[in-house]
């Protein structure tokens, strides 16, 4: 079976978030798809099927399947438009959050996501611990999303895994506003046996809507602090968000299944 990995949210190799593709022809058994992805050892790798005029499109975790996914539907995106369906210039994905759209403008691939509502929480010691940083303010929506006194304390945190496993939220969220770019943010995912998420675009889901509000302003440009780095071009649009960004092939290969 053909596969392929993608670094989203990036022009260039070895940045961004790298994500595993498989387009296939049928649906393996979940427990094979997820063996594969706990093979791959990425983020995630995405699993996708047409069905109809979509794209029928999963993701997984090293740990377990999950429900929304940017960089990896990004990723998936591109595949198709350039390998698969190379004359459309946009998909349409069937998930666990929905229909998800892709365009693709140039070299930009823009995601129609939704957002996430936010739920103010107290910030708590547990949270301070785990972070080493105090966060000024904390929100819950899928995942929790903790407000930081600067970006320093964002690109240089530390966080201790096994204490973000006792916070809420699926993934922990760290987020500043920034000074080259509107806000930065990494992003922990030790649930679901990811220690650090390098460019998180369902996390983008919560940082947008809470920076537009903050900034006042719809159109933001967000870059996540990871050691690989990542520009999103983010625009939120109430209870969607649009979120930009560049894809890079890094490798195909044949996968014998």
């Amino acid at each position: 079976m053909r596969y392929y990995i993608v670094d989203a949210f990036s022009d260039k190799v070895f940045e961004g978030n790298p994500a595993a593709v498989c387009v296939m022809e049928e649906w393996l058994p979940d427990g094979v798809m997820q063996k594969i992805a706990m093979e791959n050892n990425l983020s995630e790798t995405a699993f996708a099927v047409k069905e109809g005029s979509r794209y029928h499109l999963r993701w997984f975790t090293p740990s377990e399947e999950i429900d929304l996914c940017g960089h990896a539907t990004l990723a998936t995106a591109y595949i198709i438009t350039n390998f698969v369906e190379p004359d459309a210039t946009s998909v349409q994905f069937d998930t666990l959050s929905g229909v998800l759209s892709v365009r693709k403008e140039a070299d930009l691939y823009e995601l129609d996501f939704p957002s996430y509502e936010l739920k103010p929480v107290a910030v708590t010691d547990a949270m301070a611990e785990a972070l080493h940083f105090r966060p000024l303010e904390a929100y819950v929506g899928r995942d929790l999303l903790c407000v930081m006194e600067n970006e320093r304390q964002v690109m240089d945190a530390n966080p201790d895994s096994n204490k973000l496993l006792e916070l809420e939220g699926l993934l922990v969220h760290m987020t500043a506003k920034g000074t080259e770019f509107d806000c930065v943010s990494r992003s922990f995912a030790p649930k679901l046996g990811v220690k650090e998420d390098p460019v998180c675009g369902s996390g983008h889901c919560h940082i947008i809507p809470f920076w537009s509000k903050r900034l006042n302003k719809r159109k933001l440009v967000a870059r996540q602090a990871s050691a690989r780095g990542g520009t999103l071009y983010c625009e939120d649009k109430g209870d969607r968000v649009a979120l930009r960004g560049h894809a890079v092939l890094y490798a195909m290969g044949e996968m014998k299944i």
